[in-house]
């Protein structure tokens, strides 16, 4: 069933008859209209409502680790108003936040990995410390089933992460290892990548976008005082595991 996020009414017509709703929608490159608060918020809440109104028993709501809606960075912020409009059109609400998430068809490994085969050199965010404990999605897919299977319905924050926390050095030297590659990995201060980003943002399709740049100097590791993975008795997969059986896959 398709339905258009942006419609009360094409929502209300997906809900009829559900007994629980996940809102996986989000955005990380704002074009036009498709904004960070028309997504991350205006559409969250039109989803909250419309699972109330359809007396749907479940909602989980997917935003991210470091949602905060007292950031300076705007994505950030988002995704905290969006939880917060969430809540309050659907008190019991579960909100799910994912580390950076990775699998065999996204955007995030695949891309380390095809700049890996293909340059000896490697430019990093800054000198690559930022900390990172990237999240396999279908271990995160695993735990929003169970979620909503949950006999327990007092509404909990969950902050899912992979089994290692990096530097982000750290990954890219996991992965190059893991595809057979040892790149020269290059520092590049974060004021050169916002230039390239103000620049990257005139293209149509920008590659690059300051945004971007902003969320890499921000660390996305799981709090410990916040319920995950343990809670639910799920074992995360490690990104090593991952690589391996894609390059089975491929073999």
């Amino acid at each position: 069933m398709a339905a258009n996020i942006h419609d009360e009414r094409s929502v209300a017509d997906a809900l009829v008859g559900a007994y629980g709703a996940i809102n996986a929608v989000s955005l990380y490159r704002e074009r036009g209209a498709e904004t960070f608060h028309s997504v991350h918020v205006e559409a969250a809440q039109r989803v909250a409502a419309q699972a109330r109104l359809a007396g749907v028993k479940r909602l989980v709501h997917v935003s991210g680790i470091g949602a905060d809606a007292a950031s300076p960075s705007s994505y950030v912020r988002k995704r905290g108003e969006g939880e917060q409009a969430v809540r309050a059109e659907f008190p019991d609400a579960f909100v799910v936040r994912p580390a950076v998430m990775f699998g065999p068809d996204d955007a995030f490994l695949n891309t380390i990995l095809k700049l890996l085969r293909r340059f000896p050199i490697y430019p990093m965010f800054g000198r690559g410390r930022t900390g990172l404990q990237p999240v396999y999605v279908e271990d995160v897919a695993e735990a929003v089933a169970l979620l909503m299977e949950r006999a327990e319905t007092h509404p909990t924050v969950f902050e899912f992460g992979g089994p290692t926390r990096y530097s982000y050095e750290q990954l890219l030297r996991t992965i190059a290892r893991q595809a057979g590659r040892a790149p020269l990995l290059l520092p590049v201060p974060f004021v050169v990548w916002q230039a390239l980003a103000w620049t990257s943002e005139m293209l149509p399709d920008p590659p690059l976008t300051r945004n971007q740049v902003e969320l890499m100097q921000i660390d996305t590791v799981p709090s410990p005082e916040m319920p995950g993975f343990a809670e639910l008795g799920i074992s995360p997969h490690s990104i090593e595991d991952i690589l391996q059986r894609m390059s089975s896959n491929r073999g």
